[in-house]
């Protein structure tokens, strides 16, 4: 018996002049147990990866800025401030976001942890995004960063510090959810380590 709350019965292509843009049509079962027929539009662009890099003994992060289109129709002027990402195309979480913190702000990072993961736009986009935090030194540095030409990127690298970084959050500089998602949690981390976001002496770790 199948218990599933969910029977798809159409399913259409509209696009896949990028990504694949379906319209499903489908029965939902409510919590009264009666079904009722439902559309939805599922935009499907894979799943991605992301990545704050930090220095704990300089209390900095490691950011970029590039062009977005959808924010620019949407009012803004298009540059956001975000964390490295990219999307997962085949390899492992790990894998892409080392790949992409290179091509990104040229630092071969080292040790990378995983924090969690989350769909970021449920309710049109299929995509779930790979939270990780790494640490970064000076020396990791074996390029200029960027991003490829060759895939419409144009990025500058920013090296900002943590507290101005939480700060730009606050004052609507930094406006891109997977960046203060991950601003946030090395905040938490902080506070609970009982830390404050003031420059402190070299033991404190973020």
């Amino acid at each position: 018996m199948d218990n599933s709350p969910v029977r798809i019965t159409a399913e259409e292509l509209l696009s896949d002049n990028w990504y694949l843009l379906k319209k499903y049509s489908f029965d939902l079962r409510r919590r009264d147990g009666s079904w009722q027929a439902q559309t939805r539009e599922v935009y499907d662009r894979g799943n991605g990866a992301t990545i704050l890099l930090y220095n704990t003994l300089q209390r900095t992060v490691l950011l970029i800025r590039q062009f977005r289109m959808p924010a620019f129709v949407n009012g803004h002027d298009g540059y956001l401030i975000e964390t490295a990402a990219g999307l997962l195309d085949n390899a492992s979480p790990e894998e892409r976001i080392r790949l992409e913190a290179e091509e990104e702000t040229g630092y071969r990072v080292g040790h990378v942890e995983k924090v969690y993961s989350a769909f970021m736009s449920p309710g049109s986009v299929t995509e779930r995004i790979h939270f990780f935090i790494g640490e970064y030194q000076p020396g990791d540095r074996v390029g200029e960063g960027g991003g490829l030409e060759e895939e419409g990127e144009d990025i500058d690298v920013l090296e900002l510090g943590f507290d101005e970084a939480i700060a730009m959050v606050a004052r609507g500089e930094i406006v891109d959810g997977k960046t203060i998602m991950l601003l946030q949690y090395l905040e938490l981390r902080l506070l609970k380590a009982g830390l404050t976001r003031s420059p402190g002496n070299a033991d404190e770790t973020i």
